[in-house]
């Protein structure tokens, strides 16, 4: 049986790559700090409390289970004000506890470390698509530890573990089988805001209605959370052939490859929803941009990996998850 050490394995992504990975045949190790994650999360897995940067945790893990395959790093923090408000808290949860941890896996013996980075290290704001090869622009000082650790890694890799960086865009949605799902109550992403505003009666304010876009509202890339989860068993299996030879380290974005508009988002939640919600034209909130997608044809060529969940999908799976959060989560 492969083993896959999932660290942040107790959170909304690591808790959905760890459902993944059980589907797929292989056994995930959890290893959280529950700082954000949740324990409910990881209900009949193997768990590990303790944090990324405790070498003795990460010792004991690889002398119990000396057959782990692969490392996923979804350890992090990710709240953007938050990093603004604590820059210094984040770049020591996100970059020097990823350097003691990718140590500890060197140490140990791991060359496989697939590592959950962000789109947001991109600058996309002019409605236009991005490549792994666009120029990195991040913004807050949350994107920057994200691209701090790509180029740590990087440099790493030559001579310590590979390392295959995945570019998450949007998630959105819930586990399909409702095992796992963001835990907020109140998430403050589009989807969360808009499925808030339908459950008040009122209507959505569509920010922004003259950007260089398909119709004119800020465009986003939504990707269902269990594509996502996909991707990283596809990254897990794909590994050496992705990452031979010379080539120590790259980065995948993980989006569409279309991007969906505010309003496309609007009457996909719609067709989901029996009772239309109203939305009305509102001027751009201040830092509003006309945002961007990616394109997937990297993702496609190196991990065989193309979203298979429409958007409706995700939006359905995000209403489906409410009432099992609120049963399942007590907070």
């Amino acid at each position: 049986m492969v083993k896959v050490l999932v660290a942040g394995g107790a959170g909304y992504i690591g808790s959905t790559v760890a459902s993944a990975c059980l589907d797929a045949g292989l056994t995930p190790l959890v290893l959280d700090n529950f700082v954000r994650g949740r324990r409910e999360f990881t209900e009949g897995r193997i768990t590990y409390e303790g944090d990324i940067a405790d070498g003795s945790v990460v010792d004991r893990i690889f002398a119990e289970h000396p057959d782990i395959s692969a490392v996923v790093h979804c350890a992090a923090l990710i709240v953007v004000p938050d990093s603004v408000a604590d820059p210094i808290g984040y770049y020591e949860a996100n970059v020097a506890k990823s350097l003691a941890f990718v140590g500890h896996l060197h140490r140990n013996g791991c060359d496989r470390v697939i590592f959950s980075s962000s789109a947001a290290v991109y600058r996309a704001q002019d409605g236009s698509p991005v490549t792994e090869d666009t120029p990195l622009a991040p913004q807050s000082p949350y994107a920057r530890t994200k691209a701090v650790c790509e180029e740590m890694f990087a440099d790493i890799a030559v001579a310590g573990p590979r390392v295959l960086s995945l570019r998450y865009f949007n998630p959105v949605g819930a586990d399909p089988k409702l095992r796992t799902g963001l835990q907020l109550a109140r998430p403050s992403h589009a989807l969360g805001v808009l499925i808030r505003a339908h459950q008040e009666g009122r209507p959505f304010p569509v920010t922004g209605t003259h950007y260089p876009t398909r119709d004119g509202s800020g465009i986003r890339d939504y990707v269902h959370v269990w594509d996502l989860a996909a991707a990283h068993i596809a990254a897990i299996e794909r590994f050496d052939s992705v990452l031979t030879g010379a080539k120590r380290s790259t980065a995948i974005n993980l989006g569409t490859g279309s991007g969906t508009t505010v309003r496309e988002l609007c009457a996909a939640f719609n067709n989901v929803v029996s009772t239309p919600l109203a939305t009305v034209d509102a001027d751009p909130r201040p830092g509003d941009v006309a945002g961007g997608y990616t394109t997937s044809d990297r993702a496609a060529e190196l991990l065989g990996w193309t979203p298979k969940l429409s958007l409706e999908d995700g939006i359905r799976s995000a209403l489906d998850w409410i009432p099992v959060r609120d049963a399942l989560l007590k907070d």
